[in-house]
Parts: C-alpha cells; structure tokens; sequence
C-alpha cells in the first residue's frame, strides 16, 4: 500500500500530518542539503517524511517547480504591501516576548 507523504490544504503543498510546506523542504534540497539535513532543520518530521516529500518533489518536479515560484511571486506582493505595526504594538510585543522569556528561566 502506498504513503501520501504530502497533501494539499487551500492551495498549498504540507508534509502530511504537519505544518510544515513543501516548498520549505524544497528550497534547501535544491541549495543542495541532505535530507538528514533537512531533518535537522525540522525535528517535527521523520526522516521518512523529508525522503518522502523529496520523493513527491522529484515525481512532479515541473508542477512543484511552478508551485514554488507562484509562492514566491505571491511573497513579494504580500511583502510590497505589507505595513508595518504601529509603534504601539511593536512596544506590546517587545515586553510579551520579554516577560516569556524571564517566564522561562
């Protein structure tokens, strides 16, 4: 019986079972990682999960090869009218991220 090792959720590719995205394991297999690398990367996946995803990656390179360069095109628009949050929120953030970390020592 054959494993789905990924799935697509709103239009975008997963690792199945995960939050983790295609094109993330994609990006560092094409800069030349290994998958214990990319393991390393995300220790919520198996190893299995990385060969598998580069398994999938592999059986439909120029469907994913596109995937992945609509992703990025979508990035840069979003990044282009993105707005920073207001000096205010910026400070709130400032002092959550504090107060957990002195919460956690």
């Amino acid at each position: 019986m054959a494993k789905e090792y990924i799935e697509r959720r709103e239009d975008v590719f997963y690792v199945a079972g995960s939050r983790v995205s295609l094109d993330s394991l994609v990006y560092l297999f094409q800069e030349g990682a290994s998958p214990e690398t990319i393991r390393e990367e995300f220790d919520s996946l198996t190893l299995e999960q990385v060969y598998g995803a580069i398994a999938f990656y592999l059986a439909h390179q120029s469907e994913v090869d596109a995937y992945v360069a609509e992703q990025r095109r979508r990035w840069s628009e979003m990044e282009k009218t993105a707005t920073l949050p207001s000096p205010e929120l910026r400070e709130k953030l400032a002092r959550a991220r504090h107060d957990l970390g002195a919460k956690r020592r």
